[in-house]
């Protein structure tokens, strides 16, 4: 398990792409530069839904861990 410190946490179970990617994006949008997003879904497909999105919006996927079906994204905002 990653030993990183999230500023804000965004729980995304149950729900499907591309809703976490919807819900991950509009909770950056009020976070300031450097501030880290944790957020934990059950979609697989966000395993690579989010290193794309980071990719596009130049935001930063610090780490990105699987425990079962529960994933762990952690997203530095740029």
């Amino acid at each position: 398990m990653a030993n990183i410190k999230a500023d804000k946490e965004l729980d995304c179970l149950g729900l499907y792409c591309p809703v976490p990617i919807m819900k991950t994006a509009e909770m950056m949008k009020n976070m300031k530069s450097g501030e880290i997003l944790e957020i934990i879904a059950d979609d697989e497909g966000i395993i690579k839904d989010m290193p794309a999105w980071a990719k596009m919006t130049g935001n930063e996927v610090l780490s990105s861990e699987t425990e079962g079906e529960i994933h762990k994204l952690y997203v530095k905002k740029k």
